[in-house]
């Protein structure tokens, strides 16, 4: 067994593609500012839970998922900016600002989203969800008999783990965690009158449920209570003989990047372990309060934790109503909730006993959640059982807690198979699950390593080698998202089986890259980040600008996650200048502007927010009437194109070209419901219907499609 390791390391890379922009623009207003850009993707979220066209608990969701972001945005973006302006470090933004100006437009625009967010709760959904018999209780709001049991349901159910912290001379100030829940408690002694109000923490357990239900019972309302108020009313038990002045639930949101210097670093694992304790003490980028705590408690409590007042949050509502999720689960309505779904089985395996007999026949393509994800666990599956599998290759950067792919790759190895795991130990968020996952695999004799120095590998590989005729074949999956059954049924993504040579051999030097020493592999046929995938996109884009000067066809659709890179976006306006049609579906951030008159005016930008999270890559260039296809996994940011690994793949068998270039793309394309739409002024808007128009959601189309996909069809009668 190989024990996880760094391995090779690639020439160091200034981030700056060799292939210069060959648009004129250089000035600042030529980018929208991506701080900025991305607070406006939330705000498109927010809407999601404003739209009465959605169910009411989806639009709950939705609001949850609106405070997911917004922690992820002050943990990442924010504590990057603070840092930048601390250290007097910091390079400008692309619109050319300065990180403490950046700073003072997030925090106006962030406390404006919060203000809508909470707005949203209160005004919106609590009493929309009170006319469906789902109400929700405050302290005061509570009848004699509903505080009688929340009464005793402290004193069994809380009070046993609650540990009050007193702040004085002799009890320091107590290391709060990133994001847990705590509430400051102002207490006078009756006895002596004359001290300062004395301030205790209460540190609420993770293990306790948010959303507690009152007195559950057959009839009536259903009635719930959030965890923060049974605290606040029932914090008298805590302090017998003491007079408690107010009781307001806070957080702290904490600087949760990891900083990993790999080469001083022997043990990547052991190194990312103990970063991960450290965030706990990650410096604080946000405090949480609920509105009307006195200001001098709230500079009290900042001073503590070493924050500026400016990132203290006053929030008229419950804290972190990413809690709201669990509303979803625990309330059986599935009259408020989106039709049931299933993914669709492909009409290419039905029946089929081996995905390997498939795939020498054919290519296959399958488009998620409206596909369904078997296949791809079957791949694994089925190689770790077949006794004509030598070997299997698998890059894992996100994966489900309880994963299918890599049980089957122990299996594979406990049945004698070489079996090798990249696991990206540095994947944000997942970093202690992954740590779980390469200590499992080690112990089942998987090959673990963890790629390349400095580079995340994002790139979505799986090669199986398998003996066939006395020689060895390869066959290879290739997606757009992670091995990840659960959040296959949640994101749109494709899926890619092929056992064509000049892939599957460029897999495999791809595979030998990452586990042992390439630093200059070719690629003629994929996309590879950091090596080629840069260079040649640009390549891509300028051809389409010269055939669009010599009067070729000439058309650029790409739909990503996100666009950031400045060489990428400065050959999009000297395309459109050219008189190229570029068709972008970008998600969440962008820094491009589209339709600004001799600059943009043929970028057309639109993203699709809806039921399921837009997550699929895709890139087509018409190439002067030879269209190329590509799908992978990288976005178009500096970060993917030089400091991650990343893949791209072509497209080329017929009929799965024609589904993306006339089914797939259209239809997003044509969208009127769900998307929205790039104005020169960096808003969006919904699109334009002409008179009559019918509304058209392309991810219902896909539902419909797939719904028809499922039913096989019926043997005619002779």
């Amino acid at each position: 067994m190989t024990r996880g390791k760094k391995v090779s390391k690639l020439p160091a890379h200034p981030g700056k593609s060799i292939v210069k922009s060959t648009a004129s623009t250089g000035a600042r207003y030529a980018y929208a500012n991506r701080e900025q850009s991305w607070l406006a993707f939330n705000r498109r979220v927010l809407e999601q839970a404003k739209a009465a066209t959605n169910p009411l608990l989806e639009r709950v969701k939705f609001l949850a998922i609106v405070s997911s972001n917004l922690d992820e945005f002050f943990e990442i973006r924010v504590a990057g900016l603070i840092q930048q302006v601390e250290s007097g470090a910091g390079e400008l933004s692309l619109d050319g600002l300065t990180p403490r100006e950046q700073l003072k437009r997030v925090h106006r625009a962030a406390n404006l989203l919060v203000e809508e967010q909470y707005h949203c709760w209160k005004d919106q959904l609590v009493p929309l969800l009170a006319k469906e018999g789902i109400v929700f209780r405050s302290g005061p709001q509570l009848t004699a008999s509903e505080r009688t049991w929340v009464q005793r349901y402290f004193e069994a159910q809380v009070l046993p783990v609650l540990t009050p912290l007193a702040i004085d001379q002799s009890h320091p100030f107590p290391q709060i965690g990133n994001k847990t829940l705590n509430v400051l408690v102002s207490l006078d002694n009756p006895d002596t009158p004359e001290l300062d109000k004395m301030m205790v923490i209460l540190p609420v357990p993770r293990i306790l449920p948010r959303i507690v239900q009152i007195e559950p019972g057959p009839d009536g309302p259903q009635r719930y209570i959030f965890l923060s108020e049974i605290i606040k009313l029932c914090a008298f038990t805590l302090f017998p003989g003491y007079q408690i002045n107010s009781a307001h639930a806070f957080r702290v949101t904490r600087n949760s990047d990891l900083y990993i210097d790999e080469e001083e670093s022997e043990n990547l694992l052991k190194k990312i372990e103990e970063e991960l304790r450290n965030l706990r003490r990650g410096a604080a980028v946000r405090l949480e309060i609920e509105a009307g705590v006195a200001e001098e408690l709230i500079t009290t409590l900042c001073g503590y934790i070493g924050l500026s007042l400016d990132y203290a949050f006053r929030l008229q509502g419950p804290l972190n109503l990413l809690r709201l999720t669990s509303l979803y689960d625990l309330i059986d309505r599935p009259d408020l909730k989106y039709p049931p779904f299933t993914p669709a089985d492909s009409p290419a395996l039905r029946g089929a006993a081996s995905i390997f007999d498939v795939m020498r026949d054919r290519d296959i393509l399958l488009h998620h959640p409206y596909d369904s994800f078997t296949p791809v666990v079957d791949f694994v599956e089925q190689a770790a059982r077949d006794p004509e599998v030598f070997a299997i290759k698998q890059t894992l950067y996100r994966t489900s807690g309880d994963s299918p792919v890599v049980r089957a790759l122990m299996d594979a190895s406990i049945n004698g198979k070489q079996v090798t795991a990249l696991v990206e130990l540095k994947a944000r968020f997942d970093e202690a699950n992954n740590i779980h996952w390469a200590r499992q695999l080690e112990e089942a004799g998987v090959h673990v390593v963890y790629g390349l120095v400095g580079h995340k590998t994002h790139c979505k590989c799986s090669l199986v080698v398998r003996r066939e005729g006395g020689a060895l074949k390869r066959y290879v999956h290739l997606g757009t998202g992670n091995y990840n059954p659960k959040t296959a049924r949640l994101y749109t993504d494709l899926s890619f089986f092929t056992c064509r040579e000049y892939l599957t051999a460029e897999v495999a030097q791809l595979f030998n890259t990452l586990t042992g020493f390439g630093r200059t592999p070719e690629f003629k046929h994929m996309l590879v980040a950091p090596f080629n995938m840069h260079s040649r996109i640009q390549e891509l884009i300028a051809g389409e600008a010269a055939n669009a000067a010599a009067g070729k066809p000439a058309r650029i659709i790409a739909k990503m996650n996100k666009l950031v890179d400045q060489v990428t976006i400065d050959n999009l306006y000297a395309a459109s200048q050219a008189g190229v049609k570029v068709d972008l579906i970008v998600r969440a951030t962008c820094c491009l502007f589209a339709g600004v008159k001799g600059l943009s005016d043929n970028i057309r930008l639109r993203n699709l927010v809806g039921r399921f999270l837009e997550h699929a890559r895709i890139l087509y260039f018409e190439n002067g009437g030879k269209p190329l296809i590509f799908c992978g996994s990288a976005d178009w940011m500096p970060r993917n194109f030089f400091r991650r690994v990343e893949l791209a793949f072509p497209i080329e068998d017929p009929e799965l070209r024609r589904r993306i270039i006339e089914e797939i793309l259209p239809t997003e394309l044509r969208d009127n419901e769900d998307a929205q739409e790039l104005q020169p002024d960096s808003t969006y808007v919904p699109p334009a219907r002409a008179a009559g128009e019918p509304a058209f959601s392309a991810q219902r189309y896909f539902m419909a499609a797939a719904r028809i996909r499922a039913v096989p069809p019926v043997e005619a009668v002779v």
